[in-house]
């Protein structure tokens, strides 16, 4: 069977473990913690990273942006698309999924998760573990109110974040605020629309397994497992 490794508050990982159960893909899921930096877990990503997806014939592959597209190319090149498509519609709805995984990925994860779950979470393991700077939680929980608010403002006239079909830019927007949500640091009572669409996904399915996730040290409000919130 093929393999996720993945740690339980890594966004990353969680947008995979979204996408692959939203396609039906059996896995089994292993937890890795980068911060170790095991050598035969380097040997199978050198960039000591999660998720890494291990293929039943032990191919790995790196990251959420590898590991998604290449379930997009290789669902075409089956030609037996699943239910659940991560990039559906033409090509400049296609576009504009990626667009917004990028804006997730990449703003979002280096505006907010890196200044809350970094210094609140990661900064405790290692050797060298040291305090959460302040500052920084500071800087990303108001950063994280401008996001919630674009979050807002794309479901206003779309059904999801890129247009009429749940698409892998949803899964990645929520897999980010779900690490965060475990924390307890989104006010989700400030922003009723972001809170509306992030409860239809939290009420999917394939949303159960992160909803049971529990991490040594860190318990999540009462909340966060809540489909009402």
């Amino acid at each position: 069977m093929s393999k996720l490794l993945h740690y339980p508050l890594c966004p990353f990982s969680r947008s995979i473990r979204l996408a692959l159960a939203e396609c039906g893909v059996a896995f089994e899921l292993k937890e890795e913690r980068p911060w170790e930096w095991r050598p035969d877990f380097i040997r199978l990503n050198p960039a000591g990273s999660v998720p890494v997806f291990v293929t039943e014939n032990d191919f790995p592959i790196c990251g959420a942006y590898a590991i998604s597209e290449y379930f997009q190319e290789t669902e075409l090149a089956e030609g037996e698309p699943h239910s659940f498509q991560l990039f559906p519609g033409d090509a400049d709805e296609r576009a504009e999924v990626r667009r917004l995984i990028d804006w997730f990925h990449g703003k979002f994860n280096g505006e907010v998760t890196t200044y809350i779950l970094d210094e609140k979470v990661f900064r405790s393991f290692g050797p060298r573990s040291s305090s959460p700077d302040m500052e920084a939680m500071r800087a990303g929980r108001e950063n994280l109110r401008y996001h919630l608010a674009y979050i807002g403002h794309l479901v206003e006239s779309r059904s999801w974040l890129a247009g009429e079909a749940l698409s892998f830019a949803d899964l990645a927007a929520a897999a980010h605020l779900s690490s965060l949500d475990y924390l307890g640091e989104v006010p989700w009572e400030e922003f009723e629309q972001a809170k509306n669409w992030y409860a239809l996904l939290k009420s999917r399915p394939s949303f159960r397994p992160l909803l049971g996730d529990r991490v040594p040290g860190f318990t999540p409000p009462d909340s966060y497992a809540d489909l009402d919130f």
